[in-house]
């Protein structure tokens, strides 16, 4: 019989150091030169390893594409979940969607994902997940503070929210688009001031304190 594993490539561990750094250094890529810049020689070159060691971590590019992808989801989902179990889960909620540098990767994996079914595959699997979780949680805050649910469904309000916000961030930075951004902004941070008030400062990860407000970014 046949060695078991006999014939099959062997695979760097998951927590390896140079895979952390080829993981680093594809994102980076991403960020600054597109989807269509991130090849095995690049992010080798940007990572300061041999080309060889992107097929020593993944297999194809497929599975670094993948990788990149549930290292940020994870984090979105974590980050999210933290936000909904804060004092002031409606501007948490707000903040989080429209941090620009979480939508600038999120547009870059799309394009990537047009050209890719997997990784199509495993957003949709994600964001149905991060809806999912939202509209759950807006649920619970509408009846907390005596919204008619029938009247605001918290899937429609859900599903407003995010994408709205989300969109004002792509034509901004796609395209330099701003009218009626500000007067969509003052009009949900309106509602955000009736039901839980002044946001409380939030600090980030850099010791900086972030802003609430997406006028202020």
């Amino acid at each position: 019989m046949p060695e078991s594993g006999k014939g099959q490539r062997r695979i760097g561990a998951p927590d390896a150091k140079n895979r952390l750094r080829l993981l680093d250094a594809a994102e980076e890529l991403l960020l600054t030169a597109g989807h269509t810049a991130v090849s095995s020689r690049r992010v080798a070159e940007r990572a300061g390893l041999k080309h060889q060691l992107v097929h020593y971590y993944f297999r194809t590019m497929d599975d670094l594409f993948l990788a990149m992808f549930r290292r940020r989801g994870d984090q979105g989902v974590a980050e999210q979940a933290a936000a909904l179990a804060s004092p002031q889960p409606l501007w948490a909620l707000w903040r989080f969607n429209t941090d620009p540098a979480w939508t600038a990767l999120t547009m870059q994996f799309m394009a990537l994902a047009n050209e890719r079914a997997a990784l199509r595959s495993e957003i949709a699997s994600y964001a149905e997940r991060l809806r999912a979780e939202q509209i759950e949680a807006v649920a619970g805050l509408l009846a907390r503070y005596g919204i008619d649910g029938s009247e605001f469904p918290a899937t429609v309000l859900t599903v407003l929210m995010t994408s709205a916000s989300r969109m004002l961030i792509i034509e901004h930075e796609a395209l330099g688009m701003t009218l009626g951004h500000a007067e969509t902004v003052e009009f949900v941070e309106r509602w955000l001031h009736r039901f839980e008030g002044e946001p409380q400062a939030v600090t980030g990860a850099d010791g900086q304190v972030l802003p609430a407000s997406a006028a202020a970014r």
